[in-house]
């Protein structure tokens, strides 16, 4: 008993000491999930307690940046849950088009998987040339990827699945080009898009927007961390904009639960009232 209280101080006080050290704050994560990130990052760093990491990580901030690649875990893939672009595709490209230019914001853009899979929907729907993507994340690790984009060649060949199912147009591996065992995907994709350090706990809004897509990033929040991310997204997104969430997340039971309707709820898609 009196263990598990230490390690909940511990946890608090490493938790703390990053924000005032780095500026990353991770106070209203999901105590849950910070707990478990923690501890396999003390089998990593062969470390006996948190004290021990919080030592590390104070000072020496490679130790720190290596321990945020556990605190962030990139996960992610492209075309994830087809059925989402597919609606994306059906329900949203159509009053996406009534625009004479677009800006969509993917917020928690990991390492990039979900920046390229909306560019191929956006290009293939003729929308591509005159949209601006803004991919944010607090992980300059996953962000430097994200801009490279290149990705695992056998990942990506099980990608085509998801593609095909999300309405895809093309043979999938047009857009990249295969070289040893990785694809190199078209760099004419990301040339509309601006990758940006961003934390939904610390930053504010930064320009205004059409669609945010924020997928598989709230789950990790509590509750008063996800009211702060949703009053962001409203803030930035213009009149009747569109706000598209993880398949495990929802607006219901938020602060801002009557600033949005469903436009395909099933999918998480919202749009602004």
């Amino acid at each position: 008993m009196h263990q598990d209280r230490d390690t909940e101080i511990e946890l608090r006080l490493l938790i703390e000491a990053i924000y005032l050290k780095y500026s990353y704050d991770f106070r209203d994560y999901s105590g849950a999930s910070v707990k478990r990130r923690v501890n396999h990052a003390l089998r990593q760093f062969d470390c006996s307690t948190i004290s021990a990491l919080q030592e590390r990580v104070l000072h020496d901030p490679a130790a720190f940046m290596q321990l945020l690649q556990f605190l962030t875990i990139p996960v992610s893939e492209m075309f994830r849950d087809p059925g989402h672009f597919l609606a994306i595709r059906q329900e949203v490209v159509p009053l996406l088009r009534t625009y004479p230019s677009i800006k969509i914001w993917i917020a928690g853009c990991s390492t990039g998987e979900e920046v390229y899979s909306m560019a191929i929907l956006l290009r293939e729907e003729g929308l591509l040339d005159r949209t601006i993507i803004y991919a944010t994340d607090i992980n300059p690790t996953s962000l430097e990827k994200a801009k490279q984009g290149i990705f695992s060649l056998e990942n990506v060949r099980a990608y085509n699945q998801n593609y095909l199912k999300a309405g895809g147009q093309r043979a999938f591996s047009d857009y990249y080009t295969g070289a040893y065992e990785y694809a190199i995907f078209d760099k004419t994709l990301r040339e509309n898009v601006t990758f940006a350090d961003h934390s939904l706990a610390t930053d504010s809004v930064f320009s205004e927007t059409q669609l945010i897509s924020c997928r598989n990033v709230l789950i990790y929040f509590n509750k008063k961390l996800q009211d702060r991310a949703f009053g962001l997204f409203h803030d930035s997104l213009c009149h009747r904009g569109f706000l598209v969430l993880g398949s495990k997340e929802t607006l219901d039971f938020s602060a801002y639960s009557k600033s949005f309707e469903a436009l395909v709820k099933q999918e998480r898609i919202y749009r602004k009232s």
